[in-house]
């Protein structure tokens, strides 16, 4: 727990998520990222704890009261370091028992009243999202949430590059800042279009624009772990079951040398 130490969100900030209606609601239908940006690369970081750990404090603090993971128990985090009692103690916000599946803290009928549908569950959202031809499901996840930006015509006042018109908030606004995207016209085929270039910083977050990407990498990753737990147990398994193989192989084969050099 070295980068970012488990620390239990304030009142304010728990209470913020009822607020920020739909908060990181990645409906990840077919469409939902035709027409934006290229997707950036996703850091992996499943294989460390640090990340994952902070990656758990941010999804507890600003997922969860929206989001479920209800196919995830909070005494699953002791696969990434975590002791039941730091669990207990930083990320049991919406239960008191570390056997609990992951619920969000929102009411499901007054989810689906006020937003027109319940926020999705989070457990597999990574390995939900098809490559499209772009990148893998970390890579759209990494994108979409450095890529919001103010825009007054919405309801939520947001959107987002990497998901046009998509309907909700910037949850993590707080720590990223304001920014806006910044575009140049380019001739293209004889028609003027304008090309995305960058963006432009409106008003500092909590976070600097690399500790940002730093907290969504953590975050992702977490992500995809969620989604698969075993994953890196079962890759490691499998290249010590293709390493022995290999070496039983080659006493296999002396043996069975060994055994007929007398034979004619």
């Amino acid at each position: 727990m070295k980068r970012a130490g488990l620390v239990k969100a304030p009142g304010r900030l728990r209470k913020m998520g009822w607020f920020l209606a739909a908060a990181l609601t990645l409906t990840v239908s077919a469409h939902a990222s035709e027409g934006g940006i290229p997707w950036d690369k996703a850091p992996n970081k499943t294989n460390d704890l640090v990340a994952l750990q902070n990656g758990a404090k941010l999804f507890v603090n600003y997922c969860l009261n929206c989001h479920s993971a209800s196919y995830m128990r909070f005494n699953r985090l002791k696969d990434i370091g975590l002791s039941e009692q730091q669990i207990k103690d930083n990320l049991l916000f919406t239960t008191d028992k570390v056997g609990e599946t992951m619920r969000s803290a929102i009411d499901p009928g007054q989810a689906k009243q006020w937003f027109g549908a319940n926020p999705p569950d989070l457990t597999v959202i990574s390995r939900s999202r098809a490559a499209s031809g772009r990148g893998s499901g970390a890579d759209y996840l990494y994108t979409y949430m450095r890529t919001f930006y103010p825009d007054a015509s919405k309801a939520t006042g947001w959107n987002n590059l990497a998901f046009p018109n998509v309907a909700m908030p910037h949850v993590l606004w707080q720590l990223q800042g304001n920014r806006q995207p910044v575009y140049e016209v380019e001739a293209e085929h004889g028609h003027e279009v304008s090309v995305f270039k960058g963006w432009e910083q409106l008003t500092p977050g909590n976070m600097t624009p690399v500790e940002y990407d730093h907290a969504v990498g953590d975050l992702v990753s977490f992500l995809q772990w969620m989604g698969e737990p075993s994953q890196n147990t079962r890759t490691r398994v499998g290249v010590g079951v293709l390493i022995f193989l290999s070496i039983l192989t080659v006493f296999t084969w002396r043996l069975n040398a060994a055994y007929w050099k007398d034979v004619k």
